[in-house]
C-alpha cells in the first residue's frame, strides 16, 4: 500500500509553528482519506495530511500517531516529527476504534468483522492477543485508566463487554441499552459512561462492581462521549438532534445542551479541559465548544466525513 505523506521538512515547519502555540488536534476524515491538523491555541486549520485510504479511529501520543484504516484492515503507526510511517501492521477486516492504554505500553483495536478485539504491543505494534468478544461489529475497545479493563461495544449488542487485559480474554458483560457506542472513563477508574445510541440514553457504570448506577435519558442517537479532566461533568453528542449535552457527574443531570454541525460523532477535550471539539461527520466540521461557559465557539472546516479527534 502506497502511503502519501507531506514532505519532512514541511512536518517539522508545522511542529516548530504548533510548539509555540496550543496543542494540535488530529481529525481522521474518512472519505477524503486525510488527516487535518488544528491548532487549538487559534483553531485555526494548519494544513491536511493525505493518509490511508479510510482512517478512522485514531489515539496518540507524545512521538506518535495510531490510526485504523478501514478500507486495508491495517492499524497506521506516524512519527509525529517526521510525518513518516513507521509501520502498517494488519489487523482485520474493518478495524474502527483504536486505544491507548495510559502508560503507553498497549493498543487495542476493535475489529468489526472478526468480532474480536486486537492487543498489540506500542508502539511495536506487534500482536499479542486477539480476544472474541459477544458483541457483534465491535466499535470501540477502551481501556480503564489503570489498564486493568478494557470495555467494548458493539453496534449489535445490548451489553457492553469486559476483557480482563491480564487474562488475555472476556470475563463479564454488562447489560446497557441497543447499540453502545462511545465510551469513556472518569480520571479515577470508578466510574465508566456508555452512549447507547438506539436507546438514547448514557449508562453510568460502577466499574468495581461491574454494574449500571444510572440511566441518564439523552438526545437521539448517543454516540461520542468525553469527561472532562476534572471528572466532573462528561459530554455527549447527539448525531440526529444534532448537539451536544453536559451532564454533572454528581448529579446525573444534563446541566446544558449545544448545538453542533450535523452528526456529531467523536469528541475529545484539550488538556486542561477548556475546549470540546466535536467531528461533525455530515458538516465536514469540528464544532468548538467553550466548557465554561457552554457555549459553541465556532466550526472548523476539516475533511469529508471526519470520525473523531484525539489533541496531543
Amino acid at each position: 500500500m502506497t502511503l502519501r505523506l507531506l514532505p519532512v521538512a514541511v512536518w517539522l515547519l508545522v511542529l516548530c509553528s504548533a510548539a509555540q502555540a496550543g496543542p494540535l488536534a488530529y481529525v481522521p476524515n474518512e472519505k477524503s482519506a486525510s488527516i487535518s491538523l488544528i491548532d487549538t491555541a487559534d483553531d485555526q486549520r494548519l494544513r491536511d495530511i493525505p493518509i490511508g485510504q479510510r482512517p478512522r479511529g485514531i489515539a496518540g501520543d507524545a512521538q506518535r500517531l495510531y490510526l485504523t484504516d478501514g478500507k486495508t484492515g491495517s492499524l497506521l503507526i506516524v512519527d509525529k516529527r517526521s510525518g513518516q510511517l513507521e509501520r502498517t501492521v494488519r489487523v482485520g477486516d474493518s478495524p474502527e476504534g483504536v486505544s491507548l492504554s495510559r502508560d503507553g505500553k498497549l493498543l487495542a483495536v476493535a475489529v468489526e468483522d472478526d468480532n474480536s478485539v486486537v492487543l498489540l504491543s506500542a508502539p511495536q505494534g506487534k500482536e499479542m492477543a486477539r480476544i472474541k468478544v459477544h458483541g457483534k461489529n465491535p466499535e470501540h475497545a477502551v481501556f480503564s485508566p489503570d489498564g486493568r479493563w478494557l470495555y467494548v461495544s458493539a453496534e449489535e449488542a445490548e451489553q457492553v463487554d469486559v476483557i480482563d487485559v491480564a487474562a488475555r480474554r472476556q470475563v463479564a458483560s454488562i447489560a446497557v441499552g441497543k447499540r453502545p457506542r462511545g465510551i469513556t472513563f472518569l480520571p479515577d477508574g470508578r466510574r465508566a459512561y456508555v452512549a447507547s445510541e438506539l436507546a438514547g440514553k448514557v449508562y453510568a457504570i460502577d466499574v468495581v462492581e461491574q454494574r449500571v448506577l444510572a440511566e441518564i435519558v439523552a438526545g437521539q442517537y448517543p454516540n461520542g462521549v468525553a469527561v472532562h479532566p476534572d471528572g466532573k461533568r462528561i459530554f455527549v453528542s447527539n448525531g440526529r438532534d444534532p448537539s451536544v449535552m453536559a451532564i454533572d457527574v454528581a448529579s446525573h443531570a444534563v446541566v446544558a445542551t449545544v448545538e453542533v454541525g450535523k452528526r456529531p460523532w467523536n469528541m475529545a477535550l484539550t488538556p486542561d479541559g477548556s475546549k470540546l471539539y466535536v467531528a461533525n461527520g455530515r458538516s465536514n466540521s469540528l464544532s468548538v465548544i467553550d466548557t465554561a461557559s457552554f457555549t459553541r465557539l465556532r466550526d472548523v472546516e476539516v475533511g469529508e466525513l471526519p470520525w473523531g479527534v484525539t489533541i496531543q
